[in-house]
């Protein structure tokens, strides 16, 4: 199993270019399904979950041509493809049971394995089953495993979301593209990786309005046409390394991002006094003198995403005075705490909220990454931690951050891989 070590206490300067995003690339394979013209996808993430996707297309009968070099697929459906998703593609990866909505929606049944993914609670997918029932579809959960079928083909409805789910939004709304009749989805998530979807959508020539913040109508196809489709940067990735540059007295330019899509993360981060310069497509960033505690919530889009709740804790264990973060996404998101506290990091927890008490001095120790976001959040640490930190079962890591490694060390972060 793969570690990675890290000598803390290096200031970081240089430079890191944002990969695609992960959350954007996996819908849109998914929704390659649909369609069998050629589609070319740029700026792909090369990371795991990228890499199991692409593999658990070419399983079903698509034609993947996977260029990590140039960081693009191209993608061909030649024949029909099969309706299957085995359990071990989707035992690591949520996302996909992104493949139950185009299968059903285009073939009339799909078998598709219950999804794994990081252990943070558990995001249940009874919006996407209850849609699709809403749809036309029978479905059944037998031995692991989702059965659905629709030999009529799936119809448009009104569907409202119960709750927000960027997950349940992007199955159904794919699966709508292939249904009878207009689709009405309401209380719809609002990320950028789900308008990316939808951009995509539409070069396929699908006909979808964003009738309202929270409002998808999907009213049919045009004509399906061969696309090419670049992926918006990791909003994610690039508020972590904002993150990485406050903690060790840095300066980075971080390149290939879009400032205002990441308004409410930089706005924040700014009233923790650091230092951001936005431009165009660049943001600067310097450490600040001190760094203030804040009170925070998780909330979907355009909240602060709880993807970046466990970075911004390392964060506050350096500020002056308390800060809290309630989390409201997910049940189990604080299970880096338990790590952070054995470097020193002074934490409370009571139900969904976490006290965070500044000025402590971290500690390097051997870690065990439990999810994707707590893997980098022990990284974020180990790089202001006294001595060595060690950080086991790294695979979660590899599934959202390309090369974190590389792009730490060329900034002057002393880190190496152990295998």
């Amino acid at each position: 199993m793969q570690k990675l070590e890290i000598r803390g206490g290096r200031k970081i300067s240089g430079t890191i270019a944002i990969s695609g995003s992960k959350n954007a690339t996996l819908p849109i394979l998914a929704s390659t399904i649909l369609t069998n013209k050629k589609v070319t996808i740029k700026n792909i993430p090369i990371v795991r979950d990228v890499e199991t996707m692409a593999t658990l297309l070419k399983t079903i009968g698509s034609s993947v041509k996977f260029n990590k070099r140039k960081k693009k697929i191209e993608i061909i459906n030649n024949n029909a493809l099969k309706t299957f998703a085995p359990y071990n593609l989707l035992k690591t990866m949520r996302a996909g049971v992104l493949v139950l909505g185009p299968l059903l929606a285009k073939y009339g049944a799909a078998k598709v394995s219950l999804p794994g993914g990081c252990s943070i609670g558990s995001r249940p997918i009874n919006f996407h089953l209850n849609a699709f029932k809403k749809m036309g579809a029978n479905i059944k959960v037998k031995n692991g495993y989702i059965i659905a079928s629709a030999k009529k083909g799936l119809k448009g409805c009104l569907i409202r979301f119960p709750k927000i789910s960027v997950g349940a939004t992007e199955n159904v709304l794919i699966a709508s593209c292939f249904s009878r009749g207009i689709t009405k989805l309401r209380n719809c998530a609002s990320e950028p990786e789900v308008g990316d979807l939808i951009n995509f959508l539409k070069k396929l020539g699908f006909k979808i309005d964003q009738v309202g913040k929270r409002s998808i109508d999907v009213l049919g196809l045009d004509k399906l046409k061969p696309t090419v489709h670049k992926v918006i940067f990791d909003r994610i990735e690039a508020g972590t390394y904002i993150i990485a540059a406050a903690l060790t007295n840095g300066r980075i330019k971080i390149t290939n991002v879009d400032p205002k899509i990441m308004f409410t993360e930089i706005s924040l981060l700014k009233k923790m006094k650091v230092k951001i310069i936005e431009k165009k497509n660049h943001l600067i960033v310097k450490c600040p003198k001190k760094i203030k505690s804040i009170n925070i919530g998780t909330k979907p889009y355009p909240g602060f995403p709880t993807d970046l709740q466990a970075q911004v804790m390392v964060l506050m264990t350096k500020a002056s005075g308390i800060s809290t973060i309630k989390e409201n996404i997910f049940e189990n998101r604080f299970m880096h705490v338990s790590e952070l506290r054995r470097m020193g990091a002074h934490i409370e927890v009571l139900g969904k909220k976490a006290k965070i008490y500044g000025g402590s001095k971290l500690y390097g120790a051997e870690l065990m990454a439990t999810d994707l976001r707590a893997s980098v959040c022990l990284v974020l640490a180990g790089l202001v931690a006294k001595e060595k930190t060690v950080i086991n079962r790294i695979y979660h890591l590899d599934r959202g951050y390309e090369r974190i490694e590389k792009k730490l060390s060329n900034c002057g972060v002393k880190i190496k891989r152990l295998k």
